[in-house]
This record gives C-alpha cells, sequence and structure tokens, in this order.
C-alpha cells in the first residue's frame, strides 16, 4: 500500500478516536480480564478446602476454625470458612456450601445445623467431585457424607448421666432438659445418652433423633444452645415446677444460661446442672461451681483431622470413609465410684484438645 493510502487511514482512525470518547475504555475492559483470571491461576497449585460450622459466635465453632487454620496453615492450604446465622440455619449454611464449591474447594467440612435438610446441598457439591466430611454432628443419614470425625455423642450424654445418678444417690430426681433444637441428631443423642446413663431410659437407638423422655423429666425447653435462650428456658421450668433438682443441658452456652436463672432464684445450692462440651469456660465453670460434671470433646482435632484429609485426598485421590471417634473425656471436680472421670485440672490442660 502507497503512502498517500496510509495517511487518509491514519487520519480517519484519529477522528473516530476523538468522536467515540467512551469507545476506547469499552474495547480496553477485556485486555484487564486476563490480569482478574490470573489471580487464580497464580494460585491454582494451593488446595482450597472449606469449614462451615453452625455459628461463628459459639466458642466450640470458633476453637473448631481454629484448628482447621492452624492445620491448613501447615500443610499450605488456603481455607474458606462460612457459617449459619445461629444454630438451625440451614439457608445460611447451604449458601456457604454453594460459595465454596463454586470458588474450586477440593473438599469441606460442615457441621450441619439441620442434619436432614442440608443432605440435597451436599449431594450436589459430591456430584460435582468435592468431597465432604461432617464434623461433631452426623447428617441424616449418615451415609450423606464421605465421612464423619466426632464425639461419640451418645456417650458424652451416657457419662453426665451415669454421674448424675451417682451424684443425686437416693434423691427423687425432678429433672429439667435443656435440649438443642427437634430433629438434630447431636440434640438427641445427647439428650437420649443422659437419660439412659441415669437409668430412666434402656434400649434407645443411639443414632435417633427423636428425644425420648421419662417421668422423671418435668420440663424440656429447647435452647439452640444459646445462652440467653438457656436462661429464659430455665425461667419457664423453675416457674412450670419450683422443686427442680437436676438440669441437663445440650452445651455449656445453655449451662450458664440455666445458671444465671437458677442463682436468681436462690436456688444454686440446690439444683446440679451437667453439660457437653469441655470447653475452656465450661471447665472454669466445673471449677467455679457452676457446671457439677460436663463431657469434654476435641473440636480442634475433629478440625485438624478434616483438614487433613481433605488435602490427602486433594493430593492422591484417597477418600475419607466411616466415623471417626474422636474422643469424650468427663470432668469433674466431684468424683463418684464407678463412674471414669477426670479433674478440672486435666479438663483446663485439655480443654478442647491442643491437635
Amino acid at each position: 500500500m502507497s503512502y498517500k493510502h496510509i495517511v487518509p487511514l491514519i487520519v480517519i482512525g484519529m477522528l473516530l478516536a476523538a468522536c467515540g470518547g467512551a469507545a476506547p475504555a469499552a474495547t480496553q475492559a477485556p485486555a484487564a480480564a486476563p490480569a482478574a483470571t490470573q489471580a487464580p491461576a497464580a494460585a491454582a497449585s494451593q488446595i482450597i478446602v472449606g469449614l462451615i460450622t453452625k455459628t461463628e459466635t459459639n466458642p466450640f465453632f470458633v476453637k473448631m476454625k481454629e484448628g482447621a487454620q492452624a492445620k491448613a496453615n501447615e500443610l499450605g492450604a488456603k481455607l474458606m470458612t462460612g457459617a449459619g446465622a445461629k444454630d438451625g440455619d440451614n439457608e445460611g449454611q447451604v449458601t456457604a456450601l454453594e460459595n465454596m464449591v463454586n470458588a474450586g474447594a477440593k473438599g469441606i467440612l460442615i457441621t450441619p445445623s439441620d442434619t436432614k435438610a442440608i443432605v440435597p446441598s451436599i449431594q450436589k457439591a459430591r456430584d460435582k467431585g468435592v468431597v465432604v466430611i461432617a464434623l461433631d454432628t452426623a447428617t441424616e443419614p449418615q451415609s450423606a457424607v464421605d465421612a464423619l470425625f466426632a464425639t461419640n455423642n451418645f456417650n458424652a450424654g451416657l457419662l453426665i448421666g451415669q454421674w448424675a445418678k451417682a451424684a443425686m444417690g437416693s434423691k427423687k430426681p425432678v429433672i429439667a432438659t435443656l435440649d438443642l433444637q427437634p430433629g438434630i441428631t447431636v440434640g438427641a443423642q445427647r439428650h437420649n445418652g443422659f437419660l439412659q446413663g441415669y437409668g430412666l431410659a434402656s434400649k434407645v437407638d443411639p443414632n435417633s433423633s427423636d428425644l425420648v423422655t421419662a417421668p422423671e423429666v418435668v420440663c424440656s425447653q429447647d435452647t439452640h444452645g444459646d445462652q440467653t435462650e438457656g436462661q429464659t428456658a430455665m425461667e419457664n421450668c423453675l416457674s412450670k415446677n419450683p422443686n427442680i433438682n437436676l438440669v441437663y443441658t445440650i452445651n455449656e452456652p445453655a449451662a450458664f444460661g440455666a445458671y444465671t436463672a437458677i442463682k436468681a432464684a436462690g436456688k444454686d445450692k440446690d439444683i446440679t446442672i451437667v453439660s457437653v462440651d469441655g470447653g475452656c469456660r465450661g471447665v472454669q465453670g466445673v471449677v467455679d461451681g457452676q457446671i457439677a460434671a460436663t463431657s469434654q470433646q476435641y473440636p480442634l482435632k475433629m478440625a485438624s483431622m478434616g483438614v487433613d484429609a481433605l488435602v490427602k485426598f486433594a493430593q492422591t485421590g484417597a477418600k475419607p470413609s466411616g466415623y471417626t471417634d474422636t474422643g469424650v473425656t468427663l470432668i469433674t471436680d466431684k468424683p463418684q465410684a464407678g463412674v471414669d472421670s477426670k479433674d478440672s485440672k486435666f479438663g483446663t490442660e485439655n480443654c478442647w484438645g491442643t491437635k
């Protein structure tokens, strides 16, 4: 092409650029796109794993998150986290699950709030090749996930039931149970284990999500494992029956709520509280005489083992499977004959596990 043909083309190009001020920005936008897509590509070698807890505020799940993050850092993996707004928030957990799958997570750890309702979302994730491990709380059915790392929650209840029976001696139990919410396996397992341990129920299915009861249970209230709800529930129970002398609580936040109500009623010397969790604050509650006995479990260990299993899957393709019992220990400063337990010193040194 001759020079005289090139010049008009250059001029035309300059005129178009001057008239279409927005045009260069529009045409340049795609040029910026590779930078945005390069970030994931640069991190493509880093394994992404997820952790979804029931809430972000319960100390139990705070410790679980710490364990997961520490193990992810150790293994060079990226940890994504999410939670429901409160215990029982299935929709919040579904959203977190979908976000993690879309972000490329190889595996996800979850403490299911609604053990049945979450199953379809878990199946969608597994259909896309994502490994899902339940922590602390089994799904219904348990086979809805690839594996379960958890305390034997029925045994946790059994231990505090056995202790309570021995501690109460010949005193007739008048019991309040401050439970989780209907239809959740972990809540039913602890509650049912407690009643069987006390000898008030027998041949209970340890995997049932239905609560058993007994004539000695004069009041049952749901607390969602929340301290404020625990206090309200205990106030309601004392109003219903002021002769209550034994209180089972789903966890230690509910136990502290119950203690607040009991103390305000001037009955803190007359009522025994037993619980489950064995967190550092809960063990201090044993020291202070607010909680008589608690079954200690180890969420940090659950999370650490879970992240390790997911990273191994991402690296080798080996899927975790089945149930892994992460242990439970009865903590009390009032040991009873025939009931295995450790004191609050042990409980403080091991509260929620160190690895």
